[in-house]
């Protein structure tokens, strides 16, 4: 199990790609704070099952990304407890496809603090206790996107938003390496999930036609990416952005 005993803390873990991480970081052996935006029993469930299976240790976290107060509260509970927190997976995100000029300001901003500002300020409050520890090594996985590279039309704020992170994980990469922090970004091409259902049929034609291998990605595999990323396997691993779209044209 190449993450036995580490502690993970992975954000937007009751869907698609993080439900997929989630279940493969428990299947390798990690105990794990899964965040999820809101209670559901269904939920609670599925990670006490999950929890049962692989004999780890599974402890739901509930906040809005965007309401700072509530994450906050929340990680401080965390942080103030003897839980020590070896890895983050900043993986919660919303997707938007529209024309620049029919976008508003508010949907740009709107996107922006869910899949930038929200990661960096969660990120912020995890490190003030790291850096207390810097012979400790920890880790930050950052989910972005082939979306981030090619920017098609219809992508200003999306798009621009996994840019931003590509550009956010190289330069902590270089910030946090004094601190024995790896950080490493993962770019998913489109995958089967409700998010990639959102955009409609012709679009993901579209898309699909520009992988090489001429299909959705999975996601398991984006999964066992990140599982590489926070294992030891991958210690010599930082301030890369591994795409994973099928070989993205």
């Amino acid at each position: 199990m190449l993450l036995k005993g580490k502690n993970i803390l992975i954000t937007g873990t009751n869907r698609g790609i993080g439900k997929a991480i989630l279940v493969e970081c428990a299947k390798n052996g990690a105990n794990i704070l899964a965040h999820a935006r809101e209670k559901n029993d269904e939920f609670l469930e599925f990670i006490k099952q999950l929890a049962l299976q692989y004999d780890v240790t599974i402890t739901p976290i509930f906040f809005d990304m965007t309401d700072t107060q509530k994450m906050r509260i929340v990680l401080n509970d965390v942080l103030k407890s003897d839980l020590n927190v070896d890895g983050i997976i900043n993986n919660a995100g919303i997707i938007h496809s529209k024309l620049f000029q029919m976008t508003s300001i508010k949907e740009m901003r709107d996107v922006f603090e869910v899949n930038l500002f929200s990661h960096m300020e969660l990120t912020q409050l995890i490190l003030r206790k790291w850096r207390k520890r810097p012979q400790s090594h920890k880790f930050i996985i950052n989910m972005a996107s082939d979306a981030g590279f090619n920017l098609r039309v219809g992508s200003s704020a999306y798009g621009v938003s996994k840019a931003a992170i590509i550009a956010w994980t190289k330069v902590l990469s270089k910030e946090l390496a004094y601190y024995n922090v790896r950080v490493n970004a993962i770019a998913p091409g489109l995958t089967s999930s409700n998010m990639a259902t959102s955009l409609g049929e012709k679009a993901i034609n579209e898309i699909t036609n520009l992988s090489l291998m001429k299909r959705l990605g999975t996601p398991e595999e984006i999964a066992n990416v990140a599982v590489f990323l926070a294992s030891e396997k991958a210690s010599f691993v930082n301030g890369q952005i591994i795409r994973v779209d099928g070989g993205s044209i």
